[in-house]
């Protein structure tokens, strides 16, 4: 494990983060464009420019990836990033004009904090000014600012999350994840073990959330998606790149239980720049590991914000 997506060469990584708010926005930059392909899984996604992701599509590169919370209010914050990238003269060539291309992906963070407070151009811009290729923040920052896991209970018995990141290396292959995860269900290591559920009313210990659905036949609650961003630096674009996205999903469901439900919008980016032959297989089964790694941390390093306790405080 290195620093995590910076291990890409090209790829930065800024963050802004409200915590009085308890919401925030990531932004990814890939100096001089990249691949890019994404994956939908989850059924309550928030996007912008996906559907020119898929393969076939003219433009073929992203020059960022935009992460936030505010829900569908928080997309707004795509404008910030564009202006910052047109000031850069960064984007897809139209005549006199240069078009950012800026993909993105918001989750649900009202709940907590200040629900009227949504990220805006103004944070997205200020997050692309503040962008560097160090070592990924991680915790309850940037677009994890306000994320929780295990919300089966509502959020008052949730756990709080934040983003997290890790990448593998395989001689001279890079594969990276930055993943911002705020999801409905429960969060597990690699042994299988609890590491975030929601937390009992009564006792304030950890429950499994599928016990709970099973037993209480629990309608479920609103408000969740877990967002993710795989890079490499192998050579791979149109469908060899969305399939490396739906194999990255593995990674959440290796992590996340239950996930991919009908109260998330779990939506997986890829990006590839690089020049590194690789085999589509291996750098997909890389992606999951590297996915599965950064949900872990996202849990572990996450703090304590407005009132919801992280795992680390938690039996």
């Amino acid at each position: 494990m290195t620093q995590g997506l910076t291990s890409i060469p090209g790829i930065k990584v800024g963050i802004v983060s409200d915590l009085e708010a308890a919401t925030g926005v990531t932004v990814v930059l890939a100096e001089g464009g990249a691949y890019g392909a994404v994956e939908v899984r989850g059924s309550a996604p928030g996007t912008r420019e996906t559907d020119l992701l898929r393969p076939g599509q003219l433009v073929e590169q992203v020059q960022a990836i935009l992460l936030a919370g505010g829900s569908a209010f928080g997309l707004n914050a795509a404008a910030g990033v564009m202006r910052y990238l047109e000031e850069e003269n960064q984007g897809f060539p139209v005549g006199p004009y240069n078009i950012p291309i800026v993909p993105g992906a918001v989750l649900f963070d009202l709940f907590i904090g200040s629900g009227d407070v949504r990220p805006d151009e103004e944070m997205g811009y200020q997050a692309c000014r503040e962008s560097s290729s160090l070592p990924v923040p991680e915790g309850s920052v940037g677009a994890g600012t306000g994320a929780t896991v295990a919300k089966i209970s509502g959020p008052l018995q949730a756990v709080k999350s934040g983003q997290g990141s890790a990448a593998v290396l395989s001689n001279g292959l890079i594969v990276a994840a930055l993943v911002v995860v705020n999801a409905f269900g429960d969060v597990y290591d690699r042994q299988g073990n609890l590491l975030a559920g929601p937390r009992d009313p009564g006792t304030m210990k950890m429950q499994k959330t599928l016990d709970l659905l099973v037993s209480n036949e629990n309608p479920g609650f609103p408000g969740n998606t877990t967002l993710a961003v795989v890079a490499t630096n192998a050579n791979i674009k149109d469908a060899a790149l969305t399939k490396i996205c739906q194999m990255a999903h593995d990674g959440l469901a290796r992590s996340i239980w239950p996930v991919h439900t009908m109260w998330d919008g779990d939506t997986v980016f890829a990006l590839s720049k690089g020049n590194v032959n690789a085999d589509v297989n291996l750098v997909g089964l890389l992606a999951a590991e590297a996915v599965s790694s950064a949900v872990e941390r996202a849990v572990q390093k996450a703090e304590t914000l407005c009132g919801i306790p992280a795992a680390s405080e938690l039996e």
